[in-house]
């Protein structure tokens, strides 16, 4: 992915924020004009700047933009031309949830790789594009309610990792 969601989403969490490039530069030890030219689009942020930029601000949006810049795009997209209200993003989650466990109980699942049929395959290709849908709505439902909630981002993926080395998922 060329310049892409970063500079944006920094630009909407400043904002937020109440703070200006100035105060994002001494952050992310850049100074406030490379964080215009980032906020336009004209240069495209590196990554220790991403990754001071997201942990000091804590915010979902960032952290999304920021995978979407450095995996070129295998990632949740933040999207920006929907209702982000926390009402909203439940019920849309609730309602994808749902798509992708239909679709998952439909998936031919025992078929060998050589055993599947054409119509086979599309219906797992449905499946897991259900599947990212239901994550892109959960990533963003997340997001939204640690903003208004305020709980830390970071913070509770922490904890989710503990919990899943704690149960040996991880070493």
């Amino acid at each position: 992915m060329a310049i892409g969601q970063f500079g944006p989403a920094l630009q909407e969490v400043l904002k937020r924020a109440g703070e200006n490039r100035h105060s994002a530069g001494k952050v992310v030890n850049v100074d406030a004009s490379q964080i215009g030219k980032i906020v336009k689009g004209t240069r495209k942020a590196s990554k220790p700047v991403m990754k001071a930029a997201a942990q000091h601000y804590d915010d979902g949006q960032l952290y999304l933009a920021a995978a979407a810049e450095v995996t070129g795009g295998a990632s949740v997209p933040w999207l920006d031309n929907v209702d982000l209200h926390p009402s909203s993003t439940h019920i849309k989650t609730i309602e994808e949830v749902q798509e992708a466990l239909q679709a998952l109980l439909k998936l031919p699942i025992t078929k060998s790789l050589e055993q599947l049929t054409r119509s086979d395959r599309e219906q797992i290709k449905n499946g897991i594009m259900e599947q990212l849908e239901a994550i892109t709505a959960l990533s963003h439902n997340t997001a939204v309610l640690c903003r208004k909630y305020d709980f830390s981002y970071t913070g509770l993926w922490n904890e989710h990792r503990a919990e899943l080395k704690s149960k040996r998922y991880l070493k």
